[in-house]
């Protein structure tokens, strides 16, 4: 069973939808999308007995555009709409974006997460390799905001990586953006991070109209007792 609804949190009105019943995820889509990207993941999980929130980020999606964006914001608009949704310690998955938002909001909010599971993320620009940001930026004076964006942010830290305490899987495509030292640095920075490279996969194709990814947070939940 499938619901919607709109939640204002932060300043900010989200749209989520809600489905199957049991352990809490919450998915964050990637720059641009939107919940619906995320369903063939949501799928696997409620199919396996999972309750999904499978939530719009901030002018996104469902969602009324805003003029700036910035990743401290949706991280703060995320914790925020946990605390509504009276979610205690919940799986956070994040692709791309949304998992930058996932560990930003962990790292300004710790403790929030139970589990945290990431895919094609990045702590900070020089971490999405191949020319990508040389590419943003060259779009200049018309960059749009989401895009700048990811130009300037996140500014996080492998510091503020090794503050992290939940179990943490930190995944990325053979072929992804990002570059794969980074994914690994990254999880070897959070004290029970892991790192998984997804065979033959780019930034996207084990997520979007695949249910890959579902399958593989599906059995890293189970592994970690969730």
């Amino acid at each position: 069973m499938h619901s919607t609804g709109t939640v204002t949190v932060n300043g900010q009105s989200l749209f989520y939808v809600v489905q199957g019943n049991g352990r809490p995820v919450v998915l964050l889509h990637g720059n641009g999308g939107s919940s619906y990207d995320l369903q063939p993941t949501a799928r696997v999980l409620e199919d396996n007995g999972y309750q999904v929130y499978s939530v719009d980020s901030r002018g996104q999606g469902a969602n009324t555009p805003v003029s700036e964006y910035h990743y401290a914001d949706m991280a703060e608009d995320i914790y925020q709409f946990i605390q509504f949704q009276g979610l205690v310690h919940p799986a956070v998955f994040g692709y791309s974006d949304g998992g930058n938002v996932a560990l930003q909001m962990e790292v300004n909010h710790p403790g929030t997460c139970g589990i945290i599971v990431t895919s094609g993320s990045n702590i900070f620009p020089d971490g999405v390799g191949y020319g990508v940001i040389d590419g943003f930026k060259a779009m200049a004076p018309d960059i749009p905001p989401l895009v700048q964006m990811m130009i300037d942010e996140p500014v996080m830290t492998f510091g503020q990586m090794r503050q992290i305490r939940c179990p943490a899987l930190i995944c990325a495509g053979e072929h992804d953006l990002i570059l794969e030292s980074h994914t690994r640095e990254i999880a070897a920075s959070i004290p029970q991070g892991e790192t998984c490279i997804v065979d033959g996969a780019d930034h996207t194709s084990h997520i979007m109209h695949s249910d890959r990814m579902g399958h593989i947070l599906v059995r890293y939940l189970r592994q970690k007792g969730y």
